[in-house]
């Protein structure tokens, strides 16, 4: 493979673009460090995974064909988010599971995508080089990142080569933070119940920074910690990853 470039659709996700664009070209700058050829495909949209949670499946449907054919073609899409790539990797086949013409395609599309942090470190055994961070860190697995994707130690180990970064354990690392898509709408008394108790973990560690892996859950507590007074900064692993971390945080005013 690293004699044959792979021909690389990133599918940015509407937090990402809406929210943090800093992640997406982060992902860029990471991906094209394995010498990946790079498109950002311009009808890429949602995901389906907000009307999927709500129970609109006709919805997400039509959401899952439109992205199945615009991301056909490509050898591998690359995800910066453990929920939305579950979206597409676990949830799009089982939605046509009485539609074989769509299921095969789904099926295809799945097998070719992946979350960026397993895609960097277990497709590419990739690790950061001169990059330099002289912070102390925490690290929160994202719910569906971890669950679906056994998503853990892939961060971890890349996080561990960058220069002078110190990773602190984090107690309920693998607790939700209370985020959920659209759970935190529905329900938002019992979701800040519980990002109160993750941001007192959080705060607990005495670490600088908090890291994840999908910008949702990162906004969640970023918001809770800056609400608490808590000086802990929030970034996505890609963005130190790919030295992008002397800007503002997540949720700080660029």
């Amino acid at each position: 493979m690293k004699n044959n470039p792979p021909r690389v659709a990133l599918f940015v996700t509407c937090l990402v673009d809406a929210m943090r664009p800093q992640v997406g070209f982060a992902a860029l700058a990471l991906l094209e460090q394995v010498n990946c050829t790079v498109d950002v495909p311009m009808g890429q949209t949602c995901c389906g995974q907000p009307a999927l949670n709500s129970g609109d499946q006709d919805g997400t449907r039509q959401i899952a064909r439109q992205n199945i054919e615009l991301l056909a073609g490509y050898d591998h899409v690359v995800v910066p988010s453990g929920s939305c790539a579950a979206t597409i990797i676990k949830d799009y086949p089982d939605l046509f599971e009485s539609d074989p013409a769509w299921h095969a395609k789904a099926v295809n599309l799945a097998g070719r995508t992946h979350e960026l942090l397993s895609y960097m470190n277990d497709v590419w055994g990739w690790r950061p080089k001169g990059v330099d961070c002289a912070e102390t860190a925490t690290y929160h697995d994202s719910c569906s990142g971890l669950r679906s994707l056994n998503v853990q130690a892939q961060p971890r180990q890349m996080l561990a080569a960058v220069t002078g970064l110190e990773m602190r354990p984090l107690e309920g690392a693998n607790v939700c933070c209370g985020f959920g898509g659209t759970f935190c709408v529905k329900y938002p008394d019992i979701s800040n119940a519980i990002v109160g108790e993750k941001a007192a973990a959080i705060n607990a560690t005495g670490a600088d920074l908090l890291l994840g892996g999908d910008l949702g859950c990162l906004m969640n507590m970023a918001g809770k910690l800056h609400r608490d007074g808590s000086k802990v900064r929030a970034f996505h692993a890609a963005e130190i990853l790919a030295g992008m971390g002397n800007g503002p945080a997540i949720g700080e005013p660029a």
